[in-house]
């Protein structure tokens, strides 16, 4: 019988390649345990909370600048879904010492990239800069974090923006419109059910007093993590830190309600008709949080099902039966909870329930029988190359610690996935898919041409 160390062993050369080609520049330990990524991070708080990651890499003179702050659409209510976005779009609007477009053309005059986003937990604004305007581009963030105008002309055309941006994102978009959907239909109570970009009634109801409050709250040091990655001399990047960000100061945060999802217990059934030429649908399943002990499994539940071309359902459903132009399958893993999300497109004219229930037998059979090692070998080298993919810039580095800083608590989890992967046996695998993916916790969201 082979031993543990020539198992992992030849676990570990038959994807050191991908990492080879995709990884240059970090280095990497292995144990008969572990494999491990390591570059160089350093973490610390300001006494104002502010968390703080370094990470320097004087290869080009570029710096990756992030601020994120942790409120999303989590933290709203029936009534004002989208605040927080709409809160990301008026922290271009304007502060007390750059007001107006002063801001946006100070970063284009000094050659500064930048741009923001909301999602379910969290909010982020990011820079891409000359490593010489660092001290600059910090004196922005900072005027904004604590002095923003919110005035109410901004408000007022900043809603039509954002009223453009949900027609073109989500209601003249079928598929996003059919997540929307799903995300209502898999989740009753959580505040997951609303949509991160807000409803076009809460959207024109927007004021500047909801959003003050929302800032006034959430946009304050010790709800924020600051990443700098890049071309950054360390200990001058602490001392700018602690002249710009260190008189900010600390406010008590609310303490989150957080109302968790009851365990689904019948399959949950919901349509959309739009103006397309084929039907879809998404199946779902609630799943777990980030970091969840459960989360790597299913991750590879997915790379099974739907991970390429060379996934099961599109073996089936696309070369083999010729009845669907495309499949896929998505594991959301928000902070509060997770989906797993199984997407197929049907060729036009095509009924979905043949590729329904070819899906519905593929999953049984997940539940019911241990996938081969070869087939799980796979799935573990596609998930950890999208680890490896996801940190080959700084600015992708930048990224991968500030959000697994947020939703786990600790940037290093980014850097031990490995092994958390490849710990995944064919066993677990069925014992995982036994658990959350039965047929009455599942939902099924269909979209339909009109005619």
């Amino acid at each position: 019988m082979k031993s543990l160390f020539f198992k992992k062993t030849q676990q570990f050369v038959s994807f050191i390649f991908i990492l080879i080609i995709f990884f240059s520049r970090l280095s990497f330990t292995q144990t008969k345990e572990n494999i491990k990524i390591n570059f160089p991070v350093q973490k610390y708080s300001l006494k104002n909370g502010l968390t703080v990651l370094l990470h320097q890499d004087n290869t080009t003179p570029l710096i990756s600048y992030h601020t994120w702050y942790k409120v999303g659409s989590r933290d709203e209510y029936q009534g004002v879904t989208g605040a927080a976005h709409m809160l990301e779009h008026m922290m271009f609007k304007g502060s007390k010492k750059y007001s107006g477009n002063e801001f946006d053309r100070i970063l284009h005059e000094n050659g500064i990239i930048n741009n923001a986003f909301t999602t379910y937990d969290y909010t982020g604004f990011y820079q891409n800069l000359p490593s010489s305007k660092l001290e600059l581009m910090m004196q922005l963030e900072v005027d904004r974090m604590s002095q923003l105008l919110l005035r109410e002309e901004d408000l007022t055309s900043e809603r039509e923006v954002v009223k453009e941006e949900r027609r073109w994102r989500v209601d003249n978009n079928p598929i996003m419109s059919l997540l929307e959907l799903t995300m209502a239909t898999v989740f009753k109570v959580h505040t997951y059910k609303n949509p991160v970009i807000g409803t076009m009634k809460d959207i024109s109801n927007y004021n500047v007093e909801t959003l003050r409050s929302f800032y006034q709250t959430y946009y304050v040091p010790n709800n924020a993590v600051v990443v700098l990655a890049g071309d950054i001399k360390i200990n001058e990047t602490k001392r700018l830190i602690e002249k710009y960000y260190g008189s900010l100061p600390f406010k008590d945060l609310p303490v989150r309600k957080v109302i968790k999802e009851p365990t689904q217990t019948v399959q949950y059934n919901a349509k959309l008709k739009k103006t397309v030429q084929n039907s879809s649908f998404n199946l779902s399943f609630q799943s777990v949080p980030q970091n969840h002990p459960d989360m790597y499994a299913m991750d590879l539940i997915c790379q099974i099902l739907g991970g390429g071309n060379s996934s099961r359902l599109h073996k089936r459903l696309v070369d083999k039966k010729q009845i669907a132009t495309s499949t896929n399958c998505s594991h959301f893993n928000m902070q509060d909870h997770g989906m797993l999300n199984v997407y197929v497109s049907m060729k036009p004219s095509l009924p979905i329930d043949e590729a329904l229930n070819l899906v519905y037998n593929d999953i049984y059979i997940l539940r019911n029988n241990p996938v081969s090692e070869k087939e799980l070998e796979r799935a573990k080298i596609l998930s950890i190359k999208a680890i490896v993919d996801s940190l080959k810039t700084i600015d992708g580095k930048a990224r991968a610690l500030a959000t697994s800083e947020i939703t786990t608590g600790n940037y290093e989890n980014i850097l031990n996935d490995f092994n958390k992967y490849l710990a995944v046996t064919p066993e677990e695998l069925k014992s995982v898919a036994s658990k959350y993916l039965n047929q009455n916790q599942r939902s099924v969201v269909v979209l339909e041409p009109k005619q």
